[in-house]
């Protein structure tokens, strides 16, 4: 068994995710994402679709990103004071659109952010997601934004419906769209000038909601292993396969010790002359090893990488060498970023 550990002191160091070519769509590998952003190590994070799309919940920079419906585990990061805070739980996120002001208001609910666009649901798209919408001609795209002059102003209808897709994502904005021509009642008060913004929930099956109100980014997993140092027994909720929890892989995984240390942890696997990899009770007995009160398992087989100081140091499984993944958790001095 191959196992590579980085112990991180809260105070000295800022922990932060980042998307592969720093947009939502696309690949990267963890190597070139880390030297990008000048970090001092690295590590795979979030699961991803072929095209790059995060699979579960991702935030950056406070800015839903990836929404999910589907409970699982996640990790939330900031920094106060002290230094780097991390909160885990088994997390829903989901965003919806509100048209008008105080008492006059509709609630419609966004069915994706940041993902391609589905026939009859209203999707979201923020600045993170690429320059523009990528969409095909045919569904219905409103630009939110604020006026000019106005910095801190509330955002509103710039313009829309436009229907030849691939509507440009403003900067301090975003863009609705539509899969359709039909679209739902409420969304006829999206005219010229009409006040319209986003409204994000976190909905952790542990804890309280507020605490991820905190979180800077939030990265999403798979196999919350353990949470304010209570084993997590029962994974029917987070609806991953038999195979994934119980066959060997490589596994990259993140924790928290009693005093808040932070360890990122990767166990190199599908390699029978150096490492087999772990199942998730495994996962979790190392994690007890290293006297962790919190624990979740990121994505891991031919994604799981270390970067540390300019070098992978594990053995990515594939034959190919290391993975190209969606994002990454970097690790920077705090000095540097102060």
């Amino acid at each position: 068994m191959s196992a590579w550990l980085l112990r991180l002191d809260p105070a000295q160091i800022e922990l932060r995710a980042a998307l592969a070519n720093d947009e939502v769509m696309g690949t990267e590998v963890v190597s070139s994402i880390a030297e990008r952003h000048r970090a001092l190590a690295a590590i795979n994070a979030g699961f991803f679709l072929a095209n790059g799309d995060p699979a579960g919940v991702f935030t950056m920079n406070r800015q839903l990103i990836s929404d999910t419906r589907r409970p699982r585990g996640a990790v939330g990061v900031w920094r106060d004071s002290s230094g780097v805070k991390l909160a885990f739980a088994r997390l829903r996120a989901t965003a919806t659109l509100v048209i008008g002001q105080g008492k006059k208001q509709d609630r419609i609910p966004i069915e994706g952010v940041d993902t391609t666009r589905i026939r009859g649901q209203l999707m979201l798209f923020t600045p993170a997601y690429h320059t523009d919408t990528d969409a095909a001609a045919g569904g219905l795209e409103w630009v939110i934004d604020r006026r000019k002059g106005q910095p801190t102003g509330p955002l509103r209808v710039v313009s829309g419906p436009h229907n030849d897709g691939r509507t440009k994502i403003p900067a301090t904005g975003f863009v609705l769209s539509f899969g359709g021509t039909t679209p739902p009642p409420g969304l006829a008060r999206l005219k010229k000038g009409a006040v319209a913004s986003i409204q994000v929930s976190y909905d952790p099956l542990e804890g309280e909601p507020q605490t991820w109100s905190f979180a800077q980014d939030i990265v999403g997993g798979a196999g919350l292993l353990i949470r304010d140092g209570r084993d997590v027994e029962d994974w029917t909720v987070e609806a991953f396969n038999k195979g994934f929890a119980e066959g060997r892989h490589p596994r990259t995984m993140i924790g928290t010790a009693q005093d808040g240390t932070i360890w990122l942890v990767t166990v190199d696997g599908r390699q029978p002359q150096l490492s087999v990899g772990m199942t998730l009770l495994e996962l979790r007995a190392l994690a007890h090893r290293l006297g962790l009160v919190n624990a979740l398992n990121l994505d891991g087989g031919g994604s799981t990488t270390m970067w540390v100081q300019g070098q992978v140091v594990n053995n990515p499984s594939d034959a190919t060498g290391p993975r190209k993944v969606s994002d990454a958790l970097l690790v920077r001095s705090a000095s540097t970023v102060q």
